[in-house]
């Protein structure tokens, strides 16, 4: 009876250790991630994690025409992905599936700065110009299929719909940006294709060089397309010049160089910056 009675007080002392150590770990919606050290961060997620603002803020942000607001550690946080797929039964339409993120800590894009203009009647344009704007990411479908794609914003200019004198909880950016291929134009498939660079064909296969099943596969392409994004501001501190909120994008997925066909892809997830006016 002493040995169990000792084992369960032993039992209960770990589980108190583990569960101190565990609340330590710091979370980022109450901590600032630039203000921890490596160690703090190490194997927790958060170098992953966009900053995040107090969910009651609800300031503005007053603009006049013609200004030029800069952007600054604007970070996109991708936090669910659909990939639309073409269903068994051929009378219903295709519709997007949720995935599950194959890729590891390593989704967001961070650190990118750019500029918002605001025109003579009040419309704001949003430019991103520079940063961490594209992630190679993987997704797996219900089905077992894998999905890669390039998640990005390059070269992104999205404007509001309806004119305005803030920039407030209502301010919506809708605009279009670059989506550049999966693969580089210097990549050599397992045969040593590649658009700049390898074989133009199969080696191993010369007699069949020139057949047709083998063109998409022979002759690499480097597109660049376009994707689709829109930004919703939920939360805005006037004082630090802080914003934050959700976005919904859509782009195509890789095609191999040209190999495949593309796979439309939706992100959706959170976003953070922080503004100042241009000097």
């Amino acid at each position: 009876m002493k040995l169990r009675s000792l084992l369960a007080a032993f039992l209960a002392l770990c589980i108190g250790v583990l569960t101190a150590a565990c609340s330590e770990t710091p979370d980022a919606a109450s901590v600032d991630v630039q203000k921890l050290t490596y160690d703090q961060i190490l194997n927790t997620g958060l170098a992953n994690s966009c900053p995040q603002i107090a969910e009651f803020t609800r300031g503005s942000i007053p603009i006049e025409p013609g200004q030029t607001i800069e952007f600054s550690d604007l970070c996109l946080e991708p936090q669910t992905y659909f990939v639309k797929e073409e269903p068994l039964n051929k009378r219903r339409d295709a519709e997007f599936v949720e995935g599950k993120m194959l890729t590891r800590y390593t989704s967001s894009l961070e650190q990118m700065t750019g500029e918002i203009l605001v025109d003579e009647d009040g419309i704001m344009t949003f430019k991103e110009l520079d940063g961490i704007d594209f992630q190679p990411v993987t997704v797996q479908l219900p089905g077992g299929k894998q999905v890669p794609f390039l998640f990005t914003i390059k070269n992104l200019v999205a404007k509001t719909l309806t004119p305005s004198d803030s920039i407030n909880t209502s301010t919506d950016f809708v605009g279009e940006f670059r989506v550049p291929p999966y693969r580089g134009a210097v990549f050599l498939d397992p045969k040593a294709r590649g658009a700049a660079s390898g074989y133009d064909n199969a080696v191993a296969l010369p007699a069949q060089a020139d057949v047709d099943d083998l063109t998409r596969a022979n002759i690499k392409q480097y597109d660049t397309r376009t994707g689709e994004i829109s930004l919703q501001i939920a939360k805005i501190d006037e004082k630090t010049g802080e914003i934050a909120g959700t976005f919904e994008s859509e782009q195509t997925s890789s095609t191999d160089m040209g190999a495949e066909d593309p796979e439309e892809v939706r992100i959706r997830g959170i976003f953070y910056a922080r503004l100042q006016p241009a000097a």
